[in-house]
């Protein structure tokens, strides 16, 4: 498992093993308990590509038609926030949701590739939060405006390799204030990540860092100021952020 830190003006990697930080790279600055640091989003992407309606269980929840194509859209890097980061509640919109999500961190910048050679480009996988103006979105009949405000792509708080993770069937859940809102798996997905790599990186090229998330279960719902939201990922841990 590999973390991005900050400790004063030094930001670093470091590979976490029972809550101690060991700096990788050319890095010289000791170890660390994961006390002494600051826990930072562990990508810095260009893009964060976004699947819509990719669970089972979600489109069942929303009595929706299986899509035969994934639904993608867009989220700007100016909306990333970390693990313990707050969500800021925009004064325009009187709804937000959480959606827990499993995304995907691009390790090759890539283009045009198939789903065979998709995990070739994969650096690892984290949890993700795509908060979402409910109310915005449903106005706009599109997504961009409900999904771009600033502390709307909360992700993390780690980075699993693909050797880490089982991706074929993990664990997936969102908690609120410490209650379940959201379980499933990612066995459930409709399309699956190999899959979305080919379809995505046939549109567009894909630079190291950027994001795919891979859709949210059944269970989306409300969230109001002061909410802490969690969400969690067998195999990778457990993503918090509080709601201001």
């Amino acid at each position: 498992m590999i973390g991005k830190f900050r400790l004063g003006d030094e930001i670093f990697y470091g590979e976490i093993d029972n809550g101690r930080i060991y700096p990788k790279g050319d890095i010289h600055i000791g170890i660390f308990e994961l006390s002494e640091l600051r826990v930072l989003p562990p990508a810095s992407p260009s893009k964060i590509v976004c699947v819509g309606l990719n669970y089972l269980d979600h489109a069942r929840e929303l009595s929706m038609e299986i899509p035969e194509n994934p639904v993608l859209f867009l989220k700007p890097p100016s909306s990333v926030i970390g693990h313990e980061d707050k969500i800021i509640y925009p004064a325009s919109s009187s709804r937000i949701d959480y959606e827990a999500e499993l995304a995907v961190v691009i390790g090759k910048r890539c283009k045009n590739i198939s789903a065979s050679k998709a995990e070739d480009v994969i650096a690892g996988y984290t949890c993700f939060n795509d908060v979402t103006a409910r109310d915005l979105q449903q106005k706009d009949g599109q997504w961009t405006r409900a999904k771009s405000f600033d502390t709307f792509a909360a992700f993390g708080p780690y980075l699993a390799s693909p050797e880490e993770l089982d991706i074929k069937d993990a664990k997936i859940a969102c908690r609120v204030n410490g209650e379940i809102k959201q379980e499933s798996s990612t066995s459930n997905l409709i399309f699956d990540i190999p899959y979305l790599i080919e379809f995505i990186s046939e549109i567009m090229t894909l630079e190291v860092g950027d994001i795919i998330t891979t859709g949210t279960p059944s269970g989306i719902g409300e969230l109001q100021r002061m909410d802490t939201v969690e969400v969690e990922i067998q195999g990778i841990g457990i993503l918090r952020n509080e709601v201001l």
